[in-house]
């Protein structure tokens, strides 16, 4: 369950993509899953599929990591995929049986569905597991601070942000034990069909909501001791810097968009 569930969780290391500045990556992170929708031909997935390959060498993270990233959105995706190559239509046809039609189109798109979905998780996860949670929280921050013109709650919702990503991997900790626990009273939380498996989950929700709670309010208690008043008029101990490499690693992502414009059919 630890290996499937990422999210929040980061791995220390000292290769080109750790060292670059958080806004960096969370920027190049949003406007790569925005670019992902020009590509529609195989040369511009061979150039998305390529630029996110090797940023992933370039991480110095196992595969493993991102291929377990992937698990638990394989059911959405592979459905996904299945209603493309059955209901599209186009090209050769290959088999068809009542509404359900396998078309070379369907071929085509379904896996033009799948390598988006995975390029998506990849960098997405990529983000995470190079970026401390602090730091990913300040570039949001950072990002959104001109909305601060409007009276938008920017550091509030940095905050918010930040607690969420910090307990993640607590939560996921503490969901793991209660699962151990359950075990060794004799739940198996794989028999069953899918309704009976959902009920086994039961049991790990409810200690799981209420040990949240407790937290939460502790924390709260925590905060006020301290005398938390807000973001006015405090100090950053992490300054955020901006450096050579930060600016090369958008250069690179600019070439890379320039050539799917140029590619795109």
């Amino acid at each position: 369950m630890l290996d499937k569930l990422l999210f929040g969780r980061y791995l220390q290391g000292d290769s080109f993509i750790h060292k670059l500045d958080p806004r960096t990556k969370l920027s190049i992170t949003f406007l790569f899953i925005l670019v992902i929708f020009l590509a529609n031909n195989w040369i511009t997935y061979g150039i998305l599929t390529l630029f996110t390959f090797s940023v992933l060498l370039l991480s110095k993270i196992p595969m493993k990591f991102f291929i377990n990233s992937m698990k638990p959105l394989i059911w959405v995706i592979s459905f996904t995929v299945l209603l493309q190559i059955f209901f599209t239509t186009g090209g050769t046809v290959y088999f068809q049986w009542g509404i359900f039609t396998v078309t070379e189109f369907g071929i085509i798109n379904g896996i033009f569905i799948f390598l988006r979905f995975m390029l998506i998780i990849f960098i997405s996860t990529l983000l995470t597991l190079t970026t401390p949670p602090l730091s990913l929280t300040d570039a949001i921050e950072a990002l959104l601070n001109p909305l601060k013109k409007i009276h938008v709650p920017v550091h509030q919702l940095a905050l918010m942000l930040s607690i969420a990503l910090r307990f993640v991997p607590t939560l996921m900790d503490e969901a793991q034990k209660i699962m151990n626990a359950q075990r060794s009273r004799g739940v198996d939380f794989g028999e069953g069909n899918i309704f009976q498996q959902m009920r086994a989950i039961i049991p790990i929700l409810v200690p799981l909501f209420v040990s949240s709670f407790n937290r939460a309010e502790e924390l709260a208690i925590a905060m006020e001791a301290r005398g938390y008043q807000g973001g006015e008029g405090r100090t950053k101990f992490r300054i955020l810097t901006w450096h050579k490499r930060d600016g090369l690693a958008f250069a690179v992502f600019a070439l890379m968009t320039v050539l799917l414009v140029i590619t795109k059919s």
